[in-house]
Formats: C-alpha cells, structure tokens, sequence
C-alpha cells in the first residue's frame, strides 16, 4: 500500500510538471521570435538581458508544478486551488503571444494586470492549504510584478511598435 501512494504522488507530480511545461511551452511558441524582436526593442535601463528569461522562467514553472502538488497531496480540498493555478496558467500563457507575436504591448499589459491577481489568489489558497506551497509562488509573483513595470515601460517607449 505504501508502494501505491508513493507511485501516485509521483505520478501527480510527473502530471503537474507536464501540464505546468505544456502551459510554457504554449507560451514559448508564441516567443519564437522573441531572442530578435527583444534586441529590436528600446528598452529601459533595467531591463535584464534577453538570455536571463529562458532560466528563469524555468525555475519559476518548476517551483509552480511542485507547489501545486504540494496543495495536491495536503488536502482532499484542493480543487478550488487548483482550478486558480491552472487559470493563472492560462493567463500567463497568453502573455507571450500577445506580446511576442501579436505585437500588442497594450493587451499584454491588461493581461498581466489580470495576471497578478490571479497569481495572488492562488498563492494565498495555496497558503491556507499548504505553507511552502505558498511561498513557492513568492519568486513568481515577484517576477511577474516584474514583468508588469517592464512591460508597461516596453511598451510606452515602442509606440510604433507595440
């Protein structure tokens, strides 16, 4: 009986990981063009290079699966949690095409204003069930208001463009 609950808890955290890298990867196939129409931007002075993006958001998409499995396994309670991280998925997957392929600086910006509080209520459900799944979504959130202020900047200093 052991045996069986290690195997499904592994399972789940396999399933959240690829559903959490699909989510990215959708995303990603709306940054294809990213690397160069990044370099075409003007850019404010803190913007991070353009190389710093791919790990980061590596990072942050595999501390987002773990936290969901955490919430997962803490408490039979957790479909209210996850149907909000999975709708933040959502959100955050959009952001690329709207940005990267479509060229819509102002739409990406409302996407990520929706973003946020997405993010928020998911850390904080997250946090009722389980601590640590909370504070996993900490770094995420903080990059994402990142994104917002970068974004917002992005897209004011490319008018022509986005």
């Amino acid at each position: 009986m052991h045996l069986t609950i290690l195997l499904r808890q592994g399972l789940m955290l396999l399933t959240l990981l690829a559903l959490t890298y699909l989510a990215a990867g959708i995303g990603a196939l709306g940054s294809i063009n990213a690397a160069s129409f990044y370099r075409e931007l003007q850019l404010p002075a803190f913007a991070p290079p353009a190389w710093l993006f791919g790990p980061v958001w590596t990072l942050l998409y595999t501390l987002m699966a773990v936290a969901a499995w955490l919430v997962w396994r803490s408490t039979k309670q957790h479909r209210a949690a996850l149907g909000l991280y999975f709708a933040q998925l959502a959100v955050n997957a959009l952001w690329s095409w709207l940005f990267f392929a479509w060229y819509q600086g102002a739409l990406a910006f409302a996407n990520i204003l929706l973003l946020l509080p997405l993010i928020i209520a998911t850390a904080l459900c997250f946090w009722r069930q389980n601590k640590l799944a909370g504070l996993l979504l900490v770094p995420y959130l903080l990059w994402v208001s990142f994104a917002a202020v970068l974004n917002f900047s992005i897209w004011q200093l490319n008018p022509g463009v986005l």
